[in-house]
């Protein structure tokens, strides 16, 4: 269930009507760990598992190799899930104590960090001997756009893939939230057994903080995307050796971080 058709009144000059537009669902996820609420992700119903997955990777809750522990608890007709997940206290990560609060909306992904410390990073820096032209990226964003059947119905949901060093591609995921699609994403790779081919991360918005830190966290050295970058982003590019690529659009591209 990823989109609700609504009626609505379409307006063109002087000419109006009544119209069945389908929209891309919202709706609450709430991911409990070992039966205690951790936190609400606000996403697109689907790929809830790997959605999970990606999510406590990132969040350093859970990196084991084996595979993570989903239980549903409650579902409901409007998209509203909660699941829950079951960690060994030896499995927990240290991200675990960094609680979020309840609420993470689907626009950002460190939302409810309860302090700015929280949000630091730490480790080696990336590298990659890929090479990409502008032709190069087209072709893949167009694989992306394929692909992206939520967008096609709806024009409402964003999309996150990852290629291979030979730019093939692994895997693509959809949600209302750009960072939930990473999550999704790299949560898919990581069930897969894949996450070690992972070299370069298309994004079908802006790139903010987030993003880089998603990609940094699961090794992927290159990120590229349709539109703009934050300042935070090229910032913290730099310093983890991601090359990061904006407004990659026909024959056009910006590298702001590690040309």
């Amino acid at each position: 269930m990823e989109t609700f058709d609504y009626e609505a009144m379409q307006i063109k000059g002087s000419t109006s009507q009544k119209v069945n537009e389908s929209l891309v669902v919202e709706a609450g996820l709430q991911i409990n760990i070992n039966k205690e609420p951790y936190t609400v992700v606000m996403r697109t119903p689907g790929d809830d598992f790997e959605l999970i997955r990606g999510l406590l990777y990132a969040e350093d809750i859970y990196k084991q190799t084996e595979e993570l522990l989903l239980e549903p608890v409650e579902t409901k007709e409007n998209g509203f899930c909660i699941i829950n997940a079951s960690i060994t206290k030896k499995s927990l990560g240290k991200g675990y104590l960094n609680k979020r609060t309840l609420l993470s909306v689907s626009s950002c992904g460190i939302c409810g960090k309860q302090k700015l410390e929280d949000i630091e990073l730490s480790g080696d820096s990336l590298s990659s001997s890929v090479s990409l032209t502008t032709k190069d990226l087209e072709q893949l964003f167009e694989l992306m756009q394929k692909k992206q059947t939520v967008f096609h119905k709806t024009g409402g949901s964003h999309a996150a893939s990852i290629f291979d060093s030979n730019k093939d591609l692994l895997v693509v995921k959809e949600d209302i939230g750009r960072h939930n699609a990473v999550d999704k994403a790299v949560g898919a790779l990581l069930n897969q057994e894949q996450l070690h081919n992972a070299a370069i991360l298309l994004v079908s918005g802006r790139v903010s903080y987030e993003i880089i830190s998603k990609a940094f966290i699961a090794k992927i050295p290159i990120i590229a995307a349709v539109s703009a970058c934050s300042s935070l982003a090229v910032d913290f590019a730099k310093e983890f050796g991601i090359q990061l690529i904006g407004f990659s659009r026909d024959d056009n591209a910006t590298i702001y971080a590690n040309v």
